[in-house]
């Protein structure tokens, strides 16, 4: 990854050990905790005294001049520690979550429109080719005091809460994503492991010779994405990470295979709204204008295409630098953070064998909530918060509590209930191709595995400024001159999907040169239900980039192509006597950009398929 053009280092950040205390290396794994904790069931108990805790505020300096100015900039730490680390030399390990959102955040930035008239897509002919809410990332409060150094603290860690840099007290430009704010985090692991410096409010030197050095990062959302961040460095101090619906890849954040989308119910966010929104306004429109004009340009909204700008700030080709455990935890139903950014993190975590946990619950963008409770195989009950305690002590105090011998991966159902698994996606599950339909160009489309298929071609016209996805997926026996929809027949049995489906439509775009495309993967009740359908999935393509997101290649009006796109993960069961359906339509009005209304498409169901991950494959499928 590259640094930004503002973002310097200043000289060689390497500072002398004879300046700094170097902590004693970490007893992870050791089986043999220190006699100051005391461990129960495999666990931390609450021994030390939290009213006595020492709290303080240091400033770590970073490598990096993000603001131009001539000095390195510093980032604003604060710490909570039990007493015995000052009285009697007791040396302990970090729980460390760092964030942009501490303090001073801009709450007005003003949204570009998502009403874009100059797309390509609203040329006819054969020419070339509202705001809604704050920002999309969860804003997480400053944690001291709070949950997590309440919680911890007397059982025997430090907490740190971090603030990013360019936010808040710390000095410099936030960057959004990038090597820079990477290497600004890592610089807090740097200073508690002897490789950095750090200042009081005085300016004097402080040295961390309280701690072990063993760092656990965690978070939520921008807070989660940091650890997934620093943990690509390989820097030695980083034990382990908890990413709670965290971000692995920016342009699968705001972009999706080339269109520009937004994160649910964020209509017009992108990379420089947050960058200003973290900013604060001030910032924004005075020291780091330059750095957000930067963004602004390079970030591509005409195109969508992946370019260098994304590049930086995607973390999935750096998983094989991954040196730290990480216990991943994500909503099945977060359309905000999506499920894509979990699933191909954990893929490749798998790929270069990191030690790894995942916990999935059926909420949107946040946590399970701490309570939230699993039963193990061998009957024992966990709850999420002992879950993540037992996995912390393990990482960083070296308990010994099996946590790595259960199973991989812990599943909420729709019942609210939760299960276990040996991994994720279920190993069981097998890619089923079901095929599209239809007898007429008028007539309902079904979903078929075998038998004849219809050979009509189906249209539809785009109107998605006036019309919500919530009213093209309803009625799909209906005639909808605005959407085309596919059910299947009822299911025999539970039908469980692990995995990412993918669709493969074979259209043409007929009255202009580009369009959106959008697929859902719907759960219709029984036939004349009256329960509102579920949309269990979504995914989004630009047919200009269907050979590469990285390269728009023009579309030919009216011409017939072959479209490749998946939908967004999913760990999901379909009733018995309900039906599979998919909804194909063009504009997202919760997720796209809107161009004007007119354009029309032209579907060929005989050579257009939905490919589902079937746990027991096609047999278990049942129609």
């Amino acid at each position: 990854m590259r640094l930004p053009g503002s973002a310097r280092i200043l000289g060689a950040y390497v500072v002398a050990l004879a300046l700094l205390a170097s902590p004693v290396p970490a007893r992870a794994g050791t089986g043999d905790p220190p006699p100051d904790i005391v461990v129960q069931d495999g666990m931390t108990q609450p021994v030390f005294s939290f009213a006595d805790a020492i709290e303080e505020r240091v400033w770590v300096e970073t490598p990096l001049d993000t603001d131009s100015d001539g000095r390195r900039d510093r980032v604003v730490v604060d710490i909570s520690r039990p007493r015995e680390t000052e009285t009697r030399g007791m040396r302990v390990p970090v729980i460390l979550e760092h964030s942009p959102y501490r303090k001073d955040t801009w709450d007005d930035v003003p949204y570009p429109s998502v009403l874009v008239d100059d797309l390509p897509q609203n040329a006819s002919g054969r020419s070339s080719a509202a705001r809604a809410g704050e920002p999309g990332i969860f804003r997480a409060k400053a944690n001291l005091p709070g949950q997590l150094d309440d919680y911890y603290v007397p059982r025997g860690y430090a907490v740190m809460s971090g603030t990013g840099i360019g936010t808040g007290d710390s000095d410099g430009c936030p960057t959004t994503g990038d090597q820079a704010e990477t290497l600004s985090t890592k610089a807090i692991i740097d200073w508690l492991n002897g490789r950095a410096r750090a200042f009081d409010a005085t300016g004097a030197p402080v040295r961390a010779g309280w701690t072990t050095g063993a760092v656990g990062m965690t978070g939520a959302s921008y807070n989660g994405t940091l650890p997934n961040m620093v943990a690509t460095t390989g820097v030695k101090g980083l034990k382990t990470i908890i990413p709670v619906a965290a971000i692995s890849s920016w342009y699968e954040y705001y972009r999706a295979n080339g269109l520009v989308v937004a994160p649910g119910t964020y209509q017009g966010e992108d990379a420089d709204i947050l960058t200003m929104f973290t900013a604060g306004q001030a910032r924004a429109e005075g020291p780091c204008a330059d750095e957000i004009a930067r963004i602004v340009e390079e970030q591509d909204r005409v195109t969508g295409d992946y370019n260098e700008f994304w590049r930086d700030r995607d973390y999935l080709p750096e998983a094989r630098q991954v040196r730290a455990s990480v216990m991943v935890v994500h909503g099945l139903n977060d359309w905000n953070v999506k499920t894509g950014q979990f699933a191909d993190w954990w893929e490749q975590l798998a790929r270069f064998g990191v030690p790894r946990k995942l916990w999935l619950h059926q909420g949107g963008h946040g946590g399970p909530g701490s309570a939230a409770s699993v039963t193990l195989p061998d009957g024992r009950s966990w709850t999420y918060r002992q879950t993540e305690n037992r996995w912390l002590d393990h990482w960083l105090w070296g308990v010994d509590n099996d946590i790595m011998a259960e199973p991989r991966a812990v599943v909420q159902r729709e019942d609210q209930a939760y299960t276990t698994y040996p991994d994720w996606p279920d190993r069981a599950a097998r890619d089923v191709s079901v095929e599209l339909s239809a007898t007429g160009p008028t007539a309902p489309g079904k979903l078929l595995t075998h038998g004849p298929r219809g050979r009509a071609e189906q249209s539809f016209v785009d109107s998605g400024r006036t019309i919500a996805p919530a009213d093209l997926v309803a009625g799909p026996e209906t005639v909808n001159p605005n959407r085309l929809a596919y059910t299947s027949p009822a299911l025999r049995e539970d039908v469980r999907i692990s995995g990412r489906p993918e669709l493969r439509v074979r259209l043409s775009i007929d009255n202009r040169t580009a369009a959106n495309l959008t697929g859902y993967l719907v759960d219709y009740g029984p036939a004349g239900s009256t329960d509102a359908p579920f949309v269990v999935t979504r995914g989004w393509l630009d047919p200009q980039n269907r050979t590469s997101e990285s390269h728009s290649r023009p579309v030919r009006q009216g011409q017939m192509y072959d479209y490749r796109w998946t939908l967004e993960p999913k760990d999901y069961v379909f009733p018995a006597g309900h039906r599979l359906g998919v909804v194909i339509f063009s504009s997202d009005q919760e997720y796209t950009l809107l161009p004007l209304p007119g354009t029309r498409l032209t579907v060929a169901p005989k050579f257009s398929a939905l490919t589902i991950p079937v746990v027991g494959g096609r047999a278990a499928l049942g129609f």
